[in-house]
């Protein structure tokens, strides 16, 4: 639990070591800072369905032009036999995005870099995406690919779309659904894994998807989101973590 803490603390500070470096080169800076109940990504719980902190900072530049780096405290787990899992997960992103001619539709094109410090274990999860996005209004689409998704387990493609609605200033219904395409795992005849292996079945794709209500108050957004995927716990080896759940999450825009 203290460890917990030390590294909460210690990714605030430096999200706001970096906002303070970058801000003079920069166009424009904004910062967060959240705590949830359960940190879900594409519909998977990386807290092992405890609650983790978690911040960014974003710089843009003229003519659009972003970069940033967003963290999360993260529990896979106390490792195996080559080592430990981290504790940590820093994404850093950059990319373009603007309107498209004089309409309402635009288009968002990047690259973001997942990286886990501290994470000895072989093969290591650290991975790459490459993604495109539209959007028109308040809908987005978008795809994200990589080579070699996370340790090491192949290509992977993902599909999704959000949209969201204001029913009020304060108070916002966010819709997400999105369609993981992973390498299927392959065995050998001790059934060790020899390729794929990000799920524990034979399944290989999945969807994820949340329907959230946020609501904000003296500028935190708290929010509360159904969050779930189509996969069994067979699937995700013999856990719930993939379970539908609901998530809780204050939110602060610095």
């Amino acid at each position: 639990m203290l460890n917990k803490k030390l590294l909460s603390v210690a990714v605030a500070t430096t999200l706001l070591a970096g906002i303070g470096a970058t801000s003079v080169q920069a166009s424009d800076i904004s910062g967060n800072i959240a705590l949830t109940s359960d940190y879900r990504f594409r519909g998977i719980s990386q807290s092992d369905e405890n609650p983790a902190v978690q911040g960014g900072f974003d710089a843009s530049f003229e003519p659009g032009f972003y970069l940033g780096t967003w963290a999360s405290s993260v529990d896979f787990g106390d490792g195996n036999d080559t080592g430990s899992f981290g504790t940590a997960e820093f994404d850093h992103y950059v990319g373009w995005k603007g309107p498209i001619g004089d309409t309402d539709f635009g288009i968002d094109v990047g690259y973001v870099y997942f990286n886990y410090p501290g994470d000895t274990v072989d093969p290591k999860g650290n991975y790459q995406e490459f993604y495109v996005k539209g959007s028109w209004t308040t809908l987005v689409v978008g795809v994200n690919y990589s080579d070699d998704y996370y340790a090491k387990t192949g290509e992977f493609w993902y599909v999704a779309g959000d949209y969201s609605y204001k029913f009020m200033d304060d108070l916002a219904l966010g819709l997400h659904a999105g369609y993981n395409m992973t390498e299927e795992t392959e065995y050998d005849v001790n059934d060790n894994v020899t390729d794929g292996g990000f799920l524990s079945s034979d399944q290989a794709d999945y969807t994820d998807y949340s329907v959230s209500l946020t609501y904000t108050v003296r500028g935190v957004d708290l929010s509360v989101a159904y969050v779930g995927t189509d996969l069994d716990e067979e699937d995700y080896f013999g856990t719930d973590l993939a379970e539908p759940v609901a998530v809780f999450t204050i939110k602060k825009v610095l």
